[in-house]
């Protein structure tokens, strides 16, 4: 399941994505839009920055902006950042690899490969899907709401 804070990491670089031409938004700005308790956006968003995704502005006119093209930044690198692991079994894991305590052999073991197939699915979709995606998804499922 996608955790809040990614599922709100997702939706301030929607934000900032929307804005790219305009000066950076404050986080009162994001938070209240969005319905997104400020403290936490605080935290997420300074998480972003230090990832190299965003930059902030200190004084008048500040706020956060994307320090990256909405194209250059998938899905799968934000739930990694947010949430770690994309795979629902660390056996499957990509890059937080564990082995399973109960596992006798990872060769042989069922739920290890259905959950490999799992992982690579979705993960060849994060990877594939940007925040300028999203974006556009929003416009389409918009313009249909509209009709």
């Amino acid at each position: 399941m996608l955790s809040k804070k990614t599922k709100y990491a997702i939706k301030a670089l929607i934000v900032m994505g929307k804005n790219m031409d305009k000066p950076p938004i404050q986080i009162a700005q994001i938070a209240e839009q969005e319905r997104i308790p400020r403290k936490f956006l605080e935290s997420i968003l300074l998480d972003l920055r230090n990832a190299g995704y965003l930059y902030s502005k200190k004084g008048s006119g500040g706020g956060y902006a994307l320090n990256k093209n909405p194209e250059d930044i998938n899905l799968a690198a934000i739930l990694r950042l947010t949430d770690g692991p994309i795979a629902m079994v660390p056996c499957a894991s990509l890059n937080f690899y564990h082995k399973c305590d109960e596992c006798h052999n990872e060769v042989t073991c069922g739920i290890r490969a259905m959950f490999l197939e799992i992982r690579d699915a979705s993960v060849k979709i994060l990877e594939q899907t940007s925040i300028a995606d999203m974006i556009a998804k929003e416009a389409v499922l918009s313009a249909e709401l509209l009709g």
